[in-house]
């Protein structure tokens, strides 16, 4: 459950290092759990994700 999906498809996201809440209490959106939020740029639509410039362990907390 993402507004990233009108942007990105699945498959281009696969290998991609996107900054992602995973400590937010579970919601209802659009009939589907939600268990995190993946970070990304933009007024009212998803202009870009949060990625990573360099390579940084997969869980390491954003400070």
């Amino acid at each position: 459950v993402a507004g990233i999906g009108k942007k990105y498809t699945p498959e281009e996201l696969i290998g991609r290092r996107v900054v992602i809440v995973a400590n937010l209490k579970p919601a209802k959106l659009m009939g589907v759990e939600s268990q995190g939020m993946v970070l990304a740029a933009g007024d009212a639509e998803v202009k870009e994700l949060v990625c990573l410039m360099s390579d940084v362990d997969p869980g390491t907390k954003v400070k």
